[in-house]
């Protein structure tokens, strides 16, 4: 029977999933209202609500935002993407085989964005340069940064959230290369697929994206900007907003999920998170509004990225180096006797690289802040009290029980596949860090009342809430290439559903033989 507080918990959980798709909100901010409610409805108590903001977890994936971001602007990884471009027109799968998987390593150790932000645009004017289509390579781009995540702890901020959840359960958390164990052959099936899928499921869009009306304005550089969360002129028509003033340049052609608009209707487009705006400016644009939050990705005609020392490169790469090593080691049982006062984990290495690299002026220390997805944070801080909200007001253990009584029959192999196809949908339709809290809950009282180890429902967790493959708006880098690319919604589905269900398959199969019921 629904209790009073297990009734307001399920009405909070909707009016957030349906304020999430809709998205007239930052997701951060959807969480945090729903947060307030069982504040005042007596759920959770101040204490609760405020657990998550001082969550290990959480803190940890701000300070590896600076350690990519000190990795980005120390040009440390530019050398290796002009490397693995191929010099000369050759097949889709040939030079898949070549990026994907450098791409996917990559992204087991840095934040999933600036890979794609540093990669999208090189990787565009590289098939233009050999004649091939770039919306054959954009998205499997994308994945293969998400298929990379998996694979590691800090490959994804939804591992680390997932980690603090058990940590904060009273369980042993994730160490740095646990999830390879199934993340690793995600990541292999999944790149398999992706270089047979690509060159039969992805479309070839028009390789001379220049229009006339671009060449004909009198300026002398085209820039494509992605417009992100934080653009002041979000759900405001072109004319409303005043580009042209605000940034100095002038909006010729925007494109979204795959439509190209241009002409006379433009002023009164309403612009949307994602849409990606093509410019035509002077120098000036790129050097004032590089690092502005307003925009996911900018990329213009000509490469404007700042040179770098060779030597700030090296140290950066080094210091990368230092802070894995440090964290994988710093878990082994050997070193945690040797050293019993501190705990050597990835928050500590992590804290420690994001501080020198700031010192050395890597990355420059006072615009820190800037570098920090705020919104991500709140995200995941509040994503805590929600799920202590479940717990307290016995909702998560109702559902898990009226779960177990409906699949009594399957055992929880069965039970693995309805929570990772759970988890799944609502990472494709709202967030993954916003998915995962919604399902930790579940999980733990589905293991709890059939009496299992937990960790297998924790583990799905982690994959299913990554494996954002079917939609461009579970996932940040999808939403970048879609822009870029001239990608339609369908597209996605395509080439992702199989992918989703690849993933699926190989988790369900694979967590139990590693992590025990």
């Amino acid at each position: 029977m629904l209790t009073f507080p297990m009734i307001v918990v399920l009405a909070g959980i909707v009016g957030m999933v349906a304020a999430l798709i809709a998205n007239k909100m930052r997701p951060g901010m959807v969480l945090f209202s729903v947060c307030v409610v069982f504040l005042c409805a007596r759920i959770i108590t101040p204490q609760e609500l405020l657990e998550g903001f001082s969550n290990e977890g959480m803190v940890t994936v701000a300070l590896l935002f600076l350690v990519s971001e000190g990795i980005r602007q120390s040009g440390a990884l530019r050398p290796l993407v002009k490397i693995l471009m191929p010099k000369k027109k050759t097949t889709v799968f040939k030079a898949q085989a070549r990026m994907l998987p450098a791409i996917a390593a990559i992204s087991s150790v840095l934040n999933n964005t600036p890979i794609v932000v540093l990669f999208a645009p090189i990787v565009k004017k590289w098939a233009k340069s050999v004649g091939m289509s770039a919306s054959k390579f954009l998205i499997p781009v994308s994945y293969a940064t998400i298929l990379g995540g998996m694979c590691t702890l800090i490959g994804t901020s939804t591992n680390l959230v997932v980690h603090g959840m058990i940590i904060d359960a009273g369980y042993e958390g994730f160490s740095m290369f646990e999830l390879g164990k199934v993340g690793v052959p995600v990541a292999v099936a999944g790149l398999v697929y992706l270089f047979f899928a690509s060159s039969k499921l992805l479309p070839e869009r028009d390789r001379n994206e220049i229009s006339d009306t671009v060449e004909d304005i009198p300026y002398n550089r085209r820039v494509e900007a992605v417009l992100g969360a934080r653009f002041p002129g979000i759900n405001m028509t072109l004319k409303e907003f005043d580009f042209k003033r605000r940034f100095g340049a002038e909006v010729v052609e925007v494109k979204r999920v795959g439509e190209t608009f241009k002409g006379a209707g433009l002023d009164s487009l309403k612009l949307m998170e994602g849409d990606t705006l093509v410019l035509n400016t002077d120098d000036s644009f790129m050097k004032t509004w590089r690092e502005s939050t307003s925009f996911l990705m900018l990329t213009a005609s000509e490469d404007m990225e700042p040179h770098s020392v060779k030597r700030k490169r090296w140290f950066a790469l080094t210091l990368l180096i230092l802070m894995i090593t440090g964290a994988t080691v710093g878990t082994l049982p050997g070193v945690k006797e040797a050293f019993p006062n501190i705990r050597l984990d990835m928050f500590f290495f992590a804290a420690v690289t994001a501080v020198i690299m700031a010192w050395t002026r890597i990355f420059p220390p006072r615009k820190y802040t800037k570098y920090i997805s705020w919104d991500v944070l709140i995200t995941i801080a509040c994503a805590f009290g929600i799920s202590k909200a479940m717990a307290n007001s016995g909702f998560s253990d109702l559902v898990a029980s009226k779960i177990i009584a409906l699949c009594d029959d399957y055992g929880p192999h069965f039970l693995l596949f309805a929570l990772y196809v759970i988890t799944n949908i609502f990472t494709e339709l709202i967030t993954n860090n916003a998915a995962a809290a919604l399902t930790f809950p579940f999980a733990l009282s589905l293991a709890q009342e059939l009496g299992v180890n937990p960790m297998p429902f924790f583990v799905t967790i982690c994959i299913a809430a990554s494996a954002s493959f079917s939609t461009p708006i579970g996932y940040q880098t999808n939403l970048i290439v879609q822009g870029v690319g001239n990608y339609k919604f369908t597209d996605f589905v395509r080439i992702g559903l199989p992918l989703n269900i690849i993933t699926c398959v190989i988790t369900v199969f694979l967590v139990p033989m590693f992590w025990p019921f």
